[in-house]
């Protein structure tokens, strides 16, 4: 006999021994996995066992093609995503039954140098069937991790756009008599300049009329017709002292500006001066949580990277698993904040070609905006 037809002989007498002990196999098989109580599939790890065991003995005599492999590991791959269990744990199984069939294969009593690249062409079936089902396994929950942030982030803006129209609606109707109040109060102050409290009620009427901003600019349909401006960033921030200047002086803030005095930028100056008011009291609202001295700086300048402006204190640090979020809408760490400011912030700075940051360690928070050279950086000495 020669060499070819004793190959196939042992072959055909090792399917004849397979076939005969293939129900002790996948008993012994059975009883040695992890099976998860709440796998769905349970009973069809068995079938698919005994599948897998069929493709085996097909691809002994060589009549196996890749395709076949490749669909049950694929159809396998399907129902572990479905069944919800770990992919390691099947790894495992499969990985024990390739030992536990190789084990029977030696106690065929086929002589030993006739079995070795029949061992050998097992473990290279089995390491082709591991590697379809699990990339097919990653690549389903890929897809299906997608899926979900995709319906997540829908339902997300679905929410806000109904927030939006609400607020918008809501917050036309009641500027309405602010804007009548605030003009009174005018009024009222170049008619009696020395009226005692003017000053305190034309500070709340500006933060009452910056908080119904802020819930305009949750609203997608807003629409700002305002073109851009040029203006200096220092004269912005001066702009802003009176906003914020009695609550720097009732909690004690050293104030440290460094601002270059030439620094021009075009853009819109209201929305611009939302985001910095925002940020400046978050800052101050952060430094009452903690014990003098409370300092926070203020630094902007420009670069060939852009225009960057930094607001830091040294309140309390941001948790790590908060700086992640929050900037999300309706996230915030706040008794009574909305949740909303620092999101408003990022909408604005984004819609302007930036970026906005938080960097918080135990020293210092720094919130830094970035706004594109191309689009806003102006130096009037240039």
């Amino acid at each position: 006999m020669d060499i070819s037809s004793q190959i196939d002989s042992n072959k055909a007498a090792l399917i004849e021994f397979l076939d005969l002990h293939k129900s002790k196999f996948l008993n012994e098989w059975l009883k040695s996995i992890i099976v998860n109580g709440i796998d769905v599939y349970n009973e069809r790890i068995f079938v698919n066992g005994g599948l897998m065991y069929s493709l085996i003995e097909k691809a002994i005599v060589g009549s196996l093609s890749e395709l076949e492999l490749q669909q049950l590991a694929y159809k396998i791959a399907k129902e572990r995503l479905e069944a919800d269990i770990n992919i390691g744990d099947f790894v495992y199984n499969v990985n024990l039954g390739r030992s536990i069939l190789v084990k029977h294969v030696l106690q065929s009593e086929l002589p030993l140098k006739n079995l070795q690249v029949i061992i050998e062409d097992i473990n290279n079936h089995f390491d082709q069937f591991c590697f379809h089902a699990v990339s097919q396994y990653t690549n389903l929950k890929n897809q299906e991790l997608e899926d979900q942030k995709l319906f997540i982030s829908e339902n997300h803006k679905d929410k806000l756009a109904i927030l939006g129209q609400i607020s918008s609606s809501f917050v036309h109707e009641f500027r309405n008599p602010l804007t009548a109040v605030i003009g009174f109060n005018k009024l009222l102050r170049n008619e009696y300049p020395d009226l005692k409290y003017i000053d305190i009620i034309e500070h709340e009427l500006q933060q009452l009329n910056f908080r119904i901003t802020q819930f305009l600019h949750t609203s997608k349909a807003e629409i700002n017709l305002k073109q851009n401006e040029e203006f200096s960033i220092k004269s912005l921030f001066h702009e802003l002292q009176p906003l914020i200047y009695p609550s720097i002086v009732d909690i004690d803030v050293n104030l440290t500006s460094k601002i270059d005095d030439d620094l021009i930028i075009s853009s819109n100056k209201d929305e611009i001066k939302q985001v910095l008011l925002n940020l400046l009291i978050n800052s101050i609202d952060a430094l009452k949580e903690k014990d003098k001295p409370r300092n926070m700086i203020i630094e902007s300048f420009c670069s060939q990277k852009g225009i960057f402006i930094n607001i830091s204190n040294n309140g309390p640090a941001i948790a790590a698993e908060f700086l992640k979020t929050i900037f999300e809408p309706f996230f915030t760490t706040k008794e009574l904040g909305t949740g909303i400011g620092l999101f408003v912030c990022k909408k604005i700075i984004e819609k302007q070609g930036g970026y906005i940051t938080c960097q918080s360690l135990e020293e210092l928070t720094t919130f830094s905006i970035h706004l594109p050279n191309n689009l806003v950086c102006i130096k009037t000495g240039s």
